[in-house]
């Protein structure tokens, strides 16, 4: 495994494979409400990215995500929670266990500060297109010279400014 972040243009099949998994957790939250966004820059038409989708559920209490975890885990989903480190109010999983990540799911409570950003960030790349190539730039800028947690760091800043204009509403 490489400790390099590759990134590749937009694959317009990226919507299609998101569309996939809802019905796979739908049928694990059948019992309980919940909301299922695509999000991350594979959600963002014409960006590049991490050939990886990311989702973020949202539910009314982490409990609805706890007492699913070995469901998911049969879903072929592997629970990380050393992701609760960095952020306390969500549970992370991936796809597949082993070999090449194809999914990256982001479990929250609905209306939560993580949720909120996520789709801000979001819809404002989508409304956007002049920041979104701008980040996607920064990205392959950032990719071919650092590593994957220097990659992560290192794109903080544009991030946040990218979300005090969408809080704004710019």
């Amino acid at each position: 495994m490489t400790n390099r972040v590759i990134l590749v243009p937009y694959n317009p099949d990226w919507p299609r494979r998101f569309e996939e998994e809802p019905s796979v957790l739908g049928a694990l939250f059948a019992s309980v409400e919940v909301v299922i966004e695509h999000v991350g820059s594979t959600a963002v038409p014409g960006h590049g990215a991490k050939p990886v989708i990311d989702s973020i559920v949202g539910v009314r209490q982490l409990a609805e995500i706890e007492t699913r975890i070995p469901l998911l885990e049969v879903a072929g989903y592997e629970y990380v929670p050393e992701y609760e480190k960095q952020l306390s109010e969500r549970r992370d999983f991936r796809k597949p266990r082993v070999g090449t990540r194809e999914f990256h799911l982001h479990c929250v409570v609905e209306g939560s500060e993580f949720w909120i950003r996520q789709l801000a960030f979001r819809d404002y790349l989508r409304a956007h297109p002049e920041t979104s190539s701008a980040y996607y730039d920064l990205k392959r800028d950032l990719a071919a010279r650092l590593t994957k947690a220097g990659y992560t760091d290192a794109k903080s800043s544009f991030i946040e400014s990218v979300l005090a204009a969408a809080m704004e509403g710019s």
